[in-house]
């Protein structure tokens, strides 16, 4: 009972403090809106079994959410009236009127004549005068885009289609009529208008009857630079005013317009606010009263209330309001009638006077696909979430085509729909959306949709004298002028046209700015086909168009195109012949065809012609006949190239120039030569021999196949079916591939079906795998259809030979070659040196060459030579091993030129580059090696002299497919049998190759291509590979485990055979993380059915046709799908190459992988995906924390699935897929990646490298938010960093490693902000830079990566105001300085910079007068600094340190502590450590001492710390009485000889002046040290009890028990008198973090847990929570992890996990929190206490549903017998967090069961009490006294009842109750008796 009491605490007895009170409190506020809706609602009143009185509160519901629903609709132009003052966004700014932008998307307009009186005036005295007045500006001047102003509703028209425009005022006389001269008081904000300009200031109207409000110049002076620039203010111009004096009896109010008063304004009670007077844009601080899904009740200025809607909250907070929260609101606006106000949480609203930034939305106008719903809101309409997050709005009519059609289910949360964006509402920052289909649909929805020159079609809307008005759209008007309204000019359009016809229109043009739409019915416009001039850059010499006269002149007529250009057709050019009056001959507004005869798009002038070409119809008509007469199908021609297309090129058929198309693929046999020639051949080359395939009335088609060509040319070519018979081999090319087989065409037109069964010997997977489209290919006819007009062919090799193979082998090699050979005399004609010299180089070419660069993947690069641009470049094999070094000289020899990518390809090989000069002899077979591979032919060196020697790849038209098995490799040696023995102009020799089993393998496997050079081969897979087998891809075989490894497990099958199954044919789905190898045990029996087959020699998977397939290593699955299936025919996927599997592999597919290895020499994991494909993820691909990408080893477990997304094939081969474990790889702007550092440039910043050599720089700017001058010290080359993409648009990616933007949730601290533009900046702001350079000018200081500014001479020092100043010595490059921003110059980009010490607040940047030598005394001392200021190598380490704990970076925010611990410094350096002995003079101790005392990075001089410290320690105003004894304690330490321990008193005295003796500047301490010479012993006697006085008193002072800890010393001595108390470490780490040193409140903490006994666990627990806290605030993830993980260790886990909950709670991770409860809920299942607070941050979350599902949970894992105090505690959740109601149907549901569990009944009646009515309350109480319980329970229950009414009942009550249980005690009596 006792533990349920402690469960259940129960309510209504017993006081509570004050303190629990305010938690609890603050525990049932904390009520989250963004839950319920009707549904659930609904479905919970369901769940409900209680008695019949349930059925009014249904009702009562009902109601009450019908009436909030009512109560919080979005204002519509129905809900405005007259009179209503609103908070309004200026949206447009016309000449004569302005657009406002109101809330809930609606939009109001105010007239020129609605802005102020005195503007009205003004325009009126313009009118009369008929001139423009000088100080009379337009609104486009006086007001901007964004600008909030206060407006009140004048009128509502009603336009003719019954839509209601909103006319709205700024006259600050309708705005401020609610106010009168007595209710004003100071500090409330108005705004009124500029009404005239005086001596003093202004005059302003603020339209309040009988006050007058002034405005001084010296209050506008702020607002007029910054907000005006620099400009008087004008009349008429819109301020925000705050009120400074109200003058009662004059009625005179003083306004004051500064952007931080008006800012900081907020309405108050005092000021006497009435819901008559109350104004929009007012600020107030509410009180949120209740919350629901559709909006928040404010309470404000204690008696008003207010709504806001759902549109109007604050985005980031949305859905965390509870009730009584403190909020700041705007006044949107005040209904003048219901007095209904509206109010916005939105924070660019809170900031009065501040212009709203979001303006604009990119996307208006574009139509989305599959818009997600968030909320729909009934009549208001529903909300949708656009793909980059932002939310968008759609009115309820917008959300389908009409009223009719609308279907609310339609639009529940998470449905998708096709909308568009119509408009962006800027009050709200939400895009309008609209999902009619009419809008959807609409071609043109705003003006900027319209192009000039466009087709559009329109309806007539009104007919006027200067043109006809066509309505284009919604939007849209456009005007037709009179010219333009028919080809003629027509004087009664109405008989012509009529309001409502439709026209076909041209666009003239369209000005989207001043929605000017231009168009054109002219009909020989509109219908014409010649190309639309819209622009200068369109006039192409020759071109023909259509335009229209616009003058007639003398010397000629200009005419006029689309989007306003026009050009001149001079007199000459009007006609053939001479006109001599043009106006007799042209009118005004005649189209007329013209030719462009010379344009010039810089001047914008254009001369025409009317004098055109001959006729074109009449040109194509003869065209067509002689190309008929000239060319027929069949025939050979010449041709001429014309020009390139994207398929091939446009040709003239010579002599008759006849147009022809000649494909890319038709241009040779050989299908790579095509491209090759095609790149290579110019406009005007000539072609001879080509065949002409077709002629048709468009063009004729050509090819140039020289194989087709002889077909042809032998008779060979049958011209109909009859002539055809089976059997015939026929030449012809693949003129379409299908997956059932190929069509192949022949030069007669006729084509034939050849079926994928006889496409070839080998297994045809997929057609497109063989052929290509355009491919030559020999054909044998199986079968001919004379009648059909069909045919069989047969491509396979066995069908169509040719002759002997060698024969055809050696043709198709010489005319590849050859034809290889023509493309290098095309590159010879070239004027480029680089192609010229590509040209004259052939392969066995030798070439002394010298190293540019080693790549990483091996290969080698180098240097261009004399030739800019020529590419020289040798793999990783032909290196052969050789450690290269930059600049090195190597001869090399050439391989191939790769005439495509203007590549040369060298080898480095001894035997090549050495070549033995040795007779070769024709027909001999000699062993070579493949050196480089092309696709139709290969380059081998003859092992016995290196001579380079070329050998065809196929020996038939139709031998182009190769299994990987049969593929050659670089390295791989072969048999060839030599054709020719010189080289000829190719520089190759001439060879066939042997059979294919005199291959021989690589002997390195360190270079292949396909084999991953780390590859391991398991021995128990070697044994069984002698054993032949009978097996076949489909079989079931049985077998036992032999034995286990991370990716496969080896199986020994019957007969001995060794068999092997991968991991991923274990399971059918692998869980992420686990070892599905691990699932099998050695010994065991498996059943598996054999998928493949591989080759030892070669580790490819063979196809079952391959004769090496019986020696194969069966590859098995024990899948229990694969095992069902029957055949085989779904897993023979082993026959298609590696490399096609790998293609079809698409980046950012996601696979499943098994971890094979951590290759740490190239750092990347090495994964399999399947036995046969094989991937390679990049460490830097792996995570985004350091920790794993330290010790990758520890996260990853070898054999473990991993869920990795692909990337592209990896880069040293494509054989690997590259995977990533982060999602896909992508830097664009605003993505975070990790990257290594490959180079640090001092003063500069960083290099960085990322996978897939993507390179990105880091500017010093852009290191940290807090600058330092040693930041970048602090990398080291391939030092991993996080890095956040500021920009990539250009090929070298703009980075930042900035933790603001790296790790944006932690929220750190930004000391130095991001200064990209100067727009960035303000005047009057302090920032600090680098120094650049000092000029004549100044000294230049960099502000950001591209912002420099100069601090002019007499802006730098206080002491030299001299230009030659000698700076450099003091402001080196790099130096950093904190500076104030004088004056900006935008137009020129220049910041004038201040370094004084009264700008910036800080010490002068320079130690004394520059030129002045310093005191001798100190000279040592100042060179010292100056040493150390300019080689600072020694000191790095150190200095880095001393920064961080003593803040240096932050210049000036030395916090206060810091000063209170500065006076012991010096006594306790002096008395602690020994320092080095060449440091033991007096002035390097004292430099030392000034590195850690130095509050800047300011410090160039031993002298400089005088003055600072002295500074310092009079600014210690906050040090107790006892420690001020003199500001200057601690000067600095001055030993006067080498350090010794027996330290007497009288060495004190220098560090420990008397009061009297200051230290501030060194004039004071030459006198000083003169004296303490001359001082006599008396003297010496006198100081040293002086002395004695001092530290007596501080002792007496530090004995004081009532002194509170004030320094890290107090601290440590009281955690000495009180080690075990946490409360006193706690304190401690505060005290470091009020002074932001993080690094010592962690070492605070750790001492902590070192120092507390291990007894005392609940005093260590709190350090450790603390400690998370810290952690969570101030470190990374990864450090809080960290600590999380040692705290679990050292403490109850259970009591860790549910702090750290709690701390992300408080810090709103939720995303965290969530994590870490699904966490709890899986290692602590069986405590209640996780999942009943798991509920609890899912209720407080607003996430009912969840909750709900993790009770049901809760009670599935924990014992029956807690599942009633579960359920109870669940229900309490309810009442305080969620649905009362769902909690009265848990609590009855339970105790309908048991009831007789006193306890759930007494939380049950504490909740009503507390959350329900006392109806109810008494209903409950009621039922239980009358339950059947024990007397000492009901007694109880009685007891409570009488409570509860002498508290909240009368005295009847009271006597009513103790009637009943006077009545209980006698029915109990009586059955006693009885």
């Amino acid at each position: 009972m006792a533990a349920m009491e402690e469960s259940f605490p129960r309510g209504g007895t017993r006081k509570t403090h004050k303190s629990e009170k305010a938690f609890q409190q603050s525990v049932e506020q904390d009520n989250l809106f963004d839950i319920s809706t009707e549904e659930e609602s609904t479905k919970r009143k369901k769940i409900q079994k209680g008695p019949a009185k349930t059925k009014k509160l249904k009702v009562e519901t009902r109601q009450s959410s019908k009436f909030v629903r009512e109560k919080f609709e979005i204002l519509n132009v129905e809900s405005l009236c007259e009179g209503m003052r609103i908070l309004g966004c200026v949206k447009e700014v016309n000449e004569l009127e302005l657009v406002i932008s109101l809330p809930n998307g609606l939009q109001g307009y105010v007239q020129v004549t609605e802005i102020c009186d005195a503007y009205t005036e003004k325009l009126n005295e313009q009118v009369a005068q008929e001139e423009p007045l000088q100080d009379l500006v337009g609104l486009p001047e006086l007001f901007s885009p964004g600008m909030l102003v206060r407006c009140v509703v004048s009128s509502l028209d009603t336009t003719k289609g019954s839509k209601k425009n909103v006319m709205l005022s700024l006259n600050p006389k309708n705005v401020n009529r609610v106010l009168s001269a007595e209710t004003l008081k100071p500090g409330m904000l108005l705004t009124g208008t500029v009404s005239s300009l005086e001596d003093h200031g202004y005059l302003v109207d603020i339209g309040v009857s009988g006050a007058r409000a002034f405005l001084p110049l010296q209050k506008a002076q702020e607002y007029i630079r910054q907000k005006n620039k620099g400009a008087k203010l004008k009349v008429g111009q819109y301020l925000n005013c705050l009120i400074e004096e109200v003058k009662g009896s004059r009625g005179v109010v003083t306004l004051s317009i500064g952007h931080s008063e008006v800012s900081a304004a907020i309405a108050t009670e005092e000021q006497s606010w009435t819901l008559n007077s109350l104004l929009p844009g007012l600020v107030v601080k509410a009180q949120v009263q209740k919350v629901t899904p559709l909006g928040l009740t404010l309470k404000f200025l204690s008696f008003f209330s207010g709504l806001v809607d759902f549109m109007h909250l604050d985005p980031k907070k949305a859905g965390t309001y509870f009730s009584n929260q403190q909020v700041r609101a705007c006044v949107l606006c005040v209904h003048p009638r219901t007095r209904a106000v509206r109010l916005s949480l939105r924070p660019v609203f809170l900031q009065p006077g501040r212009p709203l930034t979001r303006l604009l939305c990119q996307q208006l106008g574009a139509v989305l696909d599959d818009v997600p719903i968030q909320g729909f809101f009934g009549s208001a309409g529903a909300t949708f979430k656009l793909k980059d997050g932002t939310l968008a709005y759609a009115r309820r009519n917008h959300l389908s085509n009409s009223k009719k059609t609308f279907k609310p289910e339609a639009f529940r949360p998470g449905n998708t729909h096709k909308c568009r964006i119509i408009d962006y509402s800027q009050m709200d920052e939400l895009a309008l959306l609209s999902l009619r289909t009419s809008i959807i649909e609409a071609q043109f929805l705003w003006y900027h949709d319209i192009k000039p020159g466009a087709l559009v079609k329109g309806k007539v809307l009104t007919i006027k004298p200067h043109g006809m008005v066509v309505k284009m759209g919604k939007q849209i008007r456009g005007l037709v002028p009179t010219m333009h309204l028919a080809d003629i000019l027509i004087k009664n359009p109405e008989k012509k046209y009529h309001v409502g016809d439709e026209v076909k229109c041209r666009v003239l043009l369209c000005d989207p700015k001043a929605k000017k739409l231009m168009m054109t019915l002219k009909k020989t416009l509109v219908e014409s086909k010649l190309p639309a001039i819209t622009c200068y850059d369109d006039a192409k010499p020759g071109l023909q168009t259509h335009g229209f006269i616009l003058r007639v002149k003398d010397y000629g007529c200009i005419v006029k195109f689309y989007n306003d250009v026009q050009g001149l057709v001079p007199r000459h050019e009007l006609s053939a012949e001479y006109v001599p009056d043009p106006e007799s001959v042209f009118y005004t507004g005649q189209v007329v065809k013209v030719v462009v005869l010379n344009c010039e798009p810089s001047k914008e002038r254009m001369l025409l012609s009317f004098r055109l070409l001959s006729d074109p119809k009449q040109e194509c008509e003869g065209q067509s006949q002689k190309k008929k007469k000239a060319v027929s199908a069949g025939q050979l021609v010449d041709v001429k190239v014309l020009e390139k297309t994207k398929d091939g090129l446009k040709v003239a058929v010579l002599p008759h120039n006849i147009p022809g198309f000649l494909p890319t693929a038709h241009l040779s046999d050989h299908v790579t030569n095509g491209p090759l020639l095609y790149h290579w051949l110019q406009t005007g080359d000539t072609l001879h021999r080509v065949l002409c395939l077709s002629v048709s009335e468009e063009r004729v088609l050509l090819c140039r196949k020289p194989a087709l060509v002889s077909a042809v040319e032998g008779g060979q070519n049958p011209k109909s079916f009859s002539e055809i018979h089976p059997g015939m081999l026929l030449i012809g090319f693949v003129k379409n591939i299908k997956d059932y087989g190929v069509f192949v065409q022949f030069p007669s037109g006729l084509s034939g079906l050849a079926p994928k069964a006889i496409l070839s010997d080998k297994f045809v997977t997929s057609t497109s795998d063989h052929f290509v489209e355009g491919q030559t290919v020999v054909a044998k006819v199986t079968n001919v259809d004379e009648e059909k007009q069909r045919m069989l062919l047969s491509l396979r090799l066995s069908d169509c030979t040719l002759g002997d193979l060698a024969t055809t082998s050696l043709l198709l090699l010489s005319q590849c070659l050859e034809e290889r050979q023509g493309v290098r005399s095309l590159m010879s004609n070239r004027d480029s040196v680089l192609i010229q010299t590509l040209a004259e180089m052939t392969p066995g070419m030798a070439l002394d060459l010298e190293v540019q660069e080693v790549l990483e993947d091996g290969s080698v690069l180098f240097s261009e030579g004399p030739v800019p641009g020529l590419v020289l470049r040798a793999s990783k094999y032909h290196r052969a091993g050789q450690e290269l070094e930059p600049g090195q000289k190597k001869k090399a020899v050439i391989l191939n030129v790769d005439m495509l990518k203007l590549e040369v390809h060298v080898s480095l090989c001894h035997d090549l580059v050495n070549r033995k000069a040795k007779k070769l002899k024709k027909g001999s077979d000699l062993q070579a090696i493949v050196q480089h591979l092309e696709e139709s032919f290969a380059v081998a060196s003859l092992v016995e002299t290196g001579h380079l020697a070329a050998f065809s790849l196929t020996s038939h038209l139709n031998d182009t497919f190769r299994f990987d098995s049969e593929k050659l490799q670089v390295g791989q040696g072969v048999s060839l049998t030599l054709q020719t023995t010189e080289p000829g102009v190719t520089g190759l020799l001439l060879a066939v190759e042997g059979p294919a089993a005199k291959r021989t393998m690589r002997q390195t496997r360190k270079d292949s291509e396909t084999v991953d050079e780390d590859e391991e081969v398991d021995p128990a897979l070697v044994i069984g590979t002698v054993k032949k087998h009978t097996l076949s891809i489909g079989d079931m075989v049985t077998g036992t485990v032999k034995s286990i490894k991370p990716t496969h497990v080896v199986v020994t099958l019957e007969d001995g055979i060794i068999g092997c199954i991968h991991a991923s044919h274990i399971l059918d789905d692998v869980p992420v993380g686990t070892s599905p190898t691990a699932k099998l045990k050695v010994g065991k029996k498996v059943t598996a059915r054999v998928i493949g087959g591989r080759d030892m020699k070669t580790f490819k998977f063979l196809p079952i046709s391959h004769p090496r397939f019986i020696r194969t290593i069966p590859e098995l699955s024990v899948r229990p799908s694969e095992l069902k299936e029957d055949g085989h025919t779904t897993l023979n996927t082993h026959s298609v190459s590696p490399l096609e599997k790998i293609k079809q592999y698409q980046p950012g597919q996601t696979v499943t992988c098994f971890l094979k290895k951590y290759n740490m020499v190239k750092k990347w994991l090495e994964v399999e995906i399947a036995p046969d494909i094989r991937g390679r993820i990049p460490l830097l691909l792996t995570s985004l924390s350091f920790k794993v990408l330290k010790h990758p080893d520890k996260k990853f477990q070898i054999g473990q699935a991993l869920k990795a997304t692909v990337v592209g094939p990896a880069e040293s081969s494509k054989a690997f897929l590259c995977l990533s474990l982060i999602g896909p790889h992508k830097l664009k702007k605003g993505e975070v990646a990790m990257g290594r550092v490959v180079k640090v440039t001092p003063k500069e910043g960083l290099t960085v490298s990322f996978p897939f050599g993507r390179v990105g720089r880091v500017s010093m700017f852009h290191v940290s938010d807090s600058y330092s001058e040693t930041h970048l010290e602090d990398f080291v080359p391939q030092q991993i960093v996080r890095c956040y993409v500021l920009s990539a648009a250009t090929p070298v990616l703009t980075l930042s490693l900035r933790s603001s933007r790296t790790n944006p949730e932690t929220k750190s601290r930004i000391t130095d902000p991001e200064i990209n533009s100067i727009e960035d900046l303000e005047e009057g702001q302090l920032l600090r830079g680098f120094v650049k350079s000092v000029q004549p000018s100044g000294v230049l200081v960099g502000l950001g990566p591209s912002v420099t500014g100069l601090a002019r001479h007499p802006h730098v020092s206080q002491h030299n105001q001299s230009k030659n100043a000698p700076y450099d010595r003091h402001l080196p490059e790099g130096k950093l300085l904190t500076a104030k921003v004088l004056r900006l110059n935008h137009q020129e980009s220049l910041v004038e910079l201040s370094l004084l010490p009264d700008a910036t607040g800080k010490q002068d940047v320079l130690s004394a007068p520059l030129g002045q030598p310093p005191p001798k005394q100190e000279g040592r001392e100042t060179e010292a600094a100056e040493r150390n200021h300019e080689g600072k190598a020694k000191e790095k380490k150190k200095q880095k340190q001393k920064e961080k704990r003593t803040g240096k970076g932050q210049e000036g925010a030395q916090p206060p502590s810091k000063d209170k611990k500065e006076p012991q410094k010096p006594q306790a350096k002096k008395l602690g450590k020994r320092p080095h002995p060449e440091s033991s003079s007096e002035q390097e101790i004292g430099n030392k001492k000034q590195k850690k005392a130095a509050l800047s990075e300011e410090d160039d001089s031993g002298v400089e710390v005088y003055y600072r410290e002295g500074e310092e320690a009079e600014e210690m105003s906050m040090l107790p009485k006892e420690k001020l004894t003199r500001p200057a304690e601690a000067p600095r330490l001055q030993l006067s000889s080498g350090f010794v321990w027996d330290v007497g008193l009288d060495t004190l005295t220098p560090a420990l002046p008397p009061h009297g003796e200051s230290s501030d500047s060194e004039e004071d301490e030459k006198p000083e040290q003169a004296t303490q010479k001359k001082k006599s012993k008396k003297e010496r006697e006198l100081e040293k009890q002086k002395a004695e006085k001092e530290l007596s008193r501080i002792e007496e002072a530090l004995m004081d028990p009532g002194r509170q800890p004030e320094s890290a010393e107090d601290f440590d001595r009281l955690v000495l008198s009180s080690p075990s108390s946490s409360l006193l470490w706690l304190q401690y780490m505060a005290f470091h973090l009020q002074a932001t040193e993080i690094e010592k409140a962690r070492a605070v903490a750790e001492r902590a847990l070192k120092t507390i006994s291990f007894r005392e666990e609940q005093e260590k627990l709190n350090v450790w929570v603390a400690l998370l806290n810290l952690e969570n605030m101030y470190g990374s993830q990864e450090s809080l992890t960290k600590v999380f993980e040692r705290a679990v260790q050292y403490n109850e886990p259970l009591k860790v996990f549910l702090h750290l909950a709690d701390i992300y709670t408080k810090s709103e991770k939720f995303q965290e929190a969530g994590e870490l409860y699904n966490r709890m809920l899986k290692r602590f299942r069986q405590e209640k206490a996780v999942w009943v607070k798991y509920g609890a941050f899912l209720l407080r979350r607003g996430k009912a549903e969840a909750s709900h599902r993790v009770m049901q949970r809760a009670l599935e894992c924990l014992p029956k017998k807690e599942h009633v105090d579960v359920i109870a505690k669940f229900a309490q959740l309810e009442f305080q967090l969620g649905d009362a109601e769902r909690a009265r149907a848990i609590f009855e549901s339970t105790l309908s069961i048991y009831p007789k569990r006193t306890d759930v009944w007494s939380v049950y009646i504490d909740m009503i009490i507390k959350h329900g009515s006392q109806k109810e309350a008494r209903a409950i109480f009621e039922r239980v006294i009358h339950l059947s319980l024990a007397p000492k329970r009901m007694k109880f229950f009685f007891k409570r009842y009488l409570d509860y009414e002498k508290q909240h009942g009368s005295e009847k009550d009271v006597q009513a109750v103790k009637a009943k249980a006077l009545e209980y005690v006698e029915a109990k009596s009586s059955m006693m008796d009885d």
